[in-house]
């Protein structure tokens, strides 16, 4: 199709259940201009016209992206990349299990031009306060899956059963009753030795880290670990306490334990799960490591932030069980419930657990009497149990079709780690630009990072990678956004490397 080629179909758009059965039909032309020649464009343009024109009236399906291809004669391939860009705009809503829909506009998005608009920043709106980037950061869940009516039960419960103390100051230490809660649930969940008056509440794994740097240089540690690639607000939050970084290289058996010294205070460790690269600490670095904080009195951070989200196999048991004289294990509610709940947890050894009380100031102890009491009930009725395996099941359905997308149009990537947790890094071929890969992702309205940005210190021979959250989206975008990461990724690797599939669009 050269020039201004004209496809023309008629589109069935199928009207809501409620409405008398007819179909309306509709003559969508797809005008390649002059020096165009992705038919994507071109019907993304044909689509909006005809959505703000009220041709193809709100509230209506439109066909099945195969039946659609089959009238314009296209690739259905294109027709599922056009229907999730508009989805990502707000000018389509994708219905899990019924299909794809006309949004409702508002008037100011129907009077605004109809040629897209450029791409906003990630998480920002766009012009005229318009549709958002879809965002797919990693190690964030999707909020819109927090359980509402049973978190709002267990409010009701609270509400009527607590006592006049519970209103009152809380235990330094947290609430007595969550405490309890929680070291039944990490004993049976994670294989945690957890008691009572172990267990620390903080207020998320920030504050937690920041309170356990604090009691390590009141103890006179001077030099903590940490795995090279990890987020860089907790390398920021251990520096800020006055400890000196020193940086584990990490491969396909993790973090390289094996480099730890006797002048090393401690170390900080994503055990079950490294973020973001996705791999478990080995058998023989798990022993490695207890070894060394037995022999040389170190302690081992373990940050179990995703431990209860693994998708093939059983889940890998907390390190702390293998010693937990010598492992301060600290998880947290944000991944299984919501980031809004703002509680996690630390089970510390009881050494360590006096010395972090003590350095507790006025300012971090936990005020939230309520919502601890809230959690506390959450987990009783296991009600938090229910809501991890719901959880489980759809992010390993994201992780899945990410992983048939990526096998599907760009064979030569590939899914590192493994399936478990909510990001996967994503290995580009080689010669691949990341960076590249990243910028035409927020061009087509996904935000995500290279692995690069979460490294410490640039590293030469690490494969080219990105990392894509796909726990991130509300349930109607993450398709979409899995759909225009994939597709990002095969329109920025070089021609030569794509292969058999170059020209194929997911």
């Amino acid at each position: 199709m050269n020039g201004a080629a004209v496809i023309g179909a008629s589109l069935a758009c199928v009207p809501p259940a409620n409405q008398a059965s007819l179909e309306l039909d509709l003559h969508l032309d797809v005008r390649l201009g002059p020096g165009e020649t992705r038919p994507a464009r071109a019907l993304e343009q044909a689509l909006r016209e005809a959505i703000v024109a009220g041709r193809v009236p709100a509230g209506h399906r439109l066909p099945p992206t195969r039946a659609l291809a089959a009238d314009l004669a296209i690739a259905r391939t294109t027709v599922s990349e056009v229907y999730a860009q508009l989805t990502a705009e707000g000018w389509l809503e994708a219905r899990v299990g019924a299909g794809t829909w006309v949004a409702e506009l508002t008037e100011t998005a129907r009077g605004a031009a109809v040629a897209p608009p450029p791409a906003p920043a990630p998480g920002a709106g766009g012009p005229a306060g318009g549709p958002r980037v879809i965002d797919l950061s990693a190690g964030r869940p999707d909020p819109s899956l927090f359980p509402r009516p049973e978190w709002l039960a267990a409010t009701r419960r609270v509400l009527d059963t607590a006592s006049a103390p519970d209103l009152g100051y809380p235990d330094p230490r947290g609430m007595e009753r969550l405490r309890q809660q929680l070291a039944a649930y990490l004993a049976r969940t994670r294989g945690v030795a957890a008691t009572v008056d172990r267990t620390l509440i903080g207020h998320g794994f920030g504050s937690l880290l920041a309170l356990a740097c604090q009691a390590l240089v009141a103890g006179g540690a001077r030099r903590l670990a940490v795995e090279e690639f990890g987020h860089p607000e907790h390398r920021d939050i251990v520096t800020a306490t006055g400890l000196h970084l020193v940086l584990l290289p990490v491969d396909e058996r993790g973090a390289d334990v094996t480099r730890l010294s006797a002048d090393v205070d401690a170390v900080l460790l994503t055990a079950a799960h490294q973020f973001p690269v996705g791999v478990p600490l080995s058998p023989a670095r798990r022993r490695a490591v207890t070894g060394w904080a037995q022999a040389t009195g170190g302690l081992v951070i373990e940050d179990d932030y995703d431990g209860e989200f693994r998708y093939e196999r059983r889940a890998v048991g907390a390190l702390q069980a293998m010693a937990p004289d010598h492992v301060l294990y600290i998880g947290t509610a944000s991944k299984a419930l919501a980031p809004a709940v703002g509680l996690a947890w630390a089970v510390s050894p009881q050494r360590f657990a006096d010395r972090m009380l003590a350095c507790r100031g006025d300012l971090d102890r936990p005020r939230d009497a309520l919502n601890q009491l809230v959690l506390a009930e959450f987990l009783a009725g296991h009600a938090y149990d229910r809501h991890v395996r719901r959880m489980r099941a759809e992010f390993r359905r994201r992780r899945d079709h990410l992983e048939q997308e990526l096998a599907s149009w760009v064979p030569a990537a590939r899914l590192a780690g493994v399936p478990a947790g909510l990001q996967a890094v994503v290995e580009l071929p080689a010669g691949s630009d990341p960076d590249a890969v990243v910028a035409e992702g927020l061009r087509r309205g996904a935000a995500f990072r290279t692995l690069a940005e979460y490294a410490a210190r640039p590293r030469d021979g690490h494969p080219p990678a990105i990392v894509i959250g796909f726990g991130a989206p509300p349930a109607s975008q993450a398709s979409a956004g899995t759909t225009m990461a994939v597709a990002a990724i095969q329109a920025a690797i070089k021609p030569a490397i794509r292969g058999s599939d170059q020209g194929r669009t997911p």
